[in-house]
């Protein structure tokens, strides 16, 4: 058995870019003679040959400007999409937040798209009637978990999604800056949370533009720059070159 959670070995993802144009028959015409020429130079490539893994057990970062490539990778991660060429592997039941309301159903209310959740995540029946009332409770919403989460507020789908994902007992956890969205007491509940998760041996993955955040829960980093690895090392020692960088 592999030492590692997450392991990445040369990996990268390419996206056809297809312009919007009104639709003719002879722009069919023209699309299938020149398929091949058209996909050709309508390349892009998010990521190319990312190559690093996460013992199990440590905190690693991913940072990077915007359009570096963090958000698809992290989309390779968790199974959302797949690379283009080279390999994703992981060990361990993975709990992610990852963006907003994401695996949320809107016509659902919060205590339905809990279970809904754990259920896609893997707990049992019983699992679920165990862990729901501490998942309600971290949430703080009050009456509100009964209601359709259409209507909740960017803060009040952090709180939901946080709350079922260090309550599932992952084995890797993935965060992102959606811990950025809501007052700063929840904020500081989040973090003390995810420092006793870390305490009892989950391996994290943590993307942030925050450097203290980073500085704060993460033993290494990975500095994503137009989708190649720029530099990985010592959090401290990433940090300041980034900084320099600026």
């Amino acid at each position: 058995m592999s030492d590692f959670a997450i392991d990445l070995k040369q990996v990268s993802k390419r996206f056809i870019l297809q312009p919007h144009r009104p639709f003719l028959m002879t722009e069919l015409a023209k699309r299938v003679v020149h398929r091949k020429a058209r996909k050709a130079g309508n390349e892009f490539w998010a990521l190319q040959d990312v190559s690093f893994s996460v013992p199990k057990g440590q905190a690693v970062g991913l940072i990077g400007g915007n359009g570096a490539g963090k958000s698809t990778l992290l989309s390779l991660i968790i199974g959302s999409s797949h690379p283009t060429s080279g390999s994703v592997h992981l060990q361990g039941r993975i709990g992610a937040l990852l963006e907003l309301g994401a695996g949320f159903h809107p016509d659902l209310t919060g205590r339905e798209n809990i279970i809904l959740n754990a259920s896609l995540l893997g707990l049992s029946r019983a699992e679920i009637r165990e862990k729901i009332d501490p998942i309600i409770e971290f949430t703080e919403l009050g009456q509100f978990i009964d209601v359709p989460i259409r209507n909740y507020s960017s803060g009040m789908h952090v709180r939901l999604g946080f709350s079922v994902a260090v309550h599932v007992e992952p084995e890797i956890l993935i965060v992102d800056e959606a811990l950025s969205v809501g007052d700063a007491s929840f904020q500081q509940k989040c973090m003390d949370r995810i420092q006793e998760i870390k305490a009892s041996g989950v391996t994290f993955l943590v993307v942030s533009h925050n450097m203290d955040t980073v500085r704060e829960l993460c033993d290494e980093l990975v500095w994503l720059n137009h989708g190649r690895v720029h530099m990985k090392g010592p959090s401290a020692e990433i940090i300041q070159a980034y900084k320099d960088a600026q």
